[in-house]
């Protein structure tokens, strides 16, 4: 998403202020005898965040609820089939990049331990289950490591997190 401009041709022309675009992620969670409780995420393949290990989830699209967002991108990512009455809203995060204000995100974070399927490839994601104690955080964006914590814990949670100019790099994070 992009600002736009309003005026009239020759005017000076100044950005209309556009919101956030709404983005949600779902963690999908198992216990194991092996390893114990297990989070599902992947190696991302193409657009934002390729070459890192992300957490499924994405865009929601025009006329539909963070639910049904992320629904469809679960199955969309990894095959797998997850119930809306099986999701738990784990928290929301605000993205604030000040050096790309486009790319600022209002996310709606959930919990599924409730699915139908095993997750397999898809052309964006290589799912991939990890031990929540081993979760490969220097493979992930840098922000992960600073509230991914909660949402392994079981806990609720709301933040706010600012990039720094680099995009990447955590400027700042503040919980509510």
């Amino acid at each position: 998403m992009s600002p736009e401009t309003g005026g009239s041709a020759g005017d000076a022309r100044e950005p209309v202020l556009t919101r956030a675009v709404p983005v949600v992620l779902c963690f999908l969670m198992r216990e194991t005898p092996e390893c114990g409780t297990e989070v599902l995420m992947g190696l991302k393949q193409t657009g934002f965040g390729a070459g890192r290990i992300v957490t499924l989830g994405g865009h929601v699209e025009p006329g539909e609820s963070a639910a049904q967002a992320a629904v469809r991108e679960v199955f969309e990512e990894s095959g797998v089939i997850v119930a809306e009455a099986d999701l738990e809203h784990a928290g929301t995060i605000e993205f604030v990049f000040p050096g790309r204000p486009e790319w600022d995100m209002s996310t709606v974070v959930f919990r599924s331990r409730a699915w139908v399927g095993d997750p397999a490839p898809s052309a964006e994601i290589v799912p991939a289950w990890y031990p929540v104690d081993g979760v490969p955080y220097p493979q992930m964006w840098p922000d992960s490591a600073l509230w991914m914590p909660e949402v392994l814990a079981g806990r609720g949670f709301n933040a706010v997190v600012t990039l720094a100019d680099d995009n990447e790099s955590v400027a700042g994070i503040v919980f509510s």
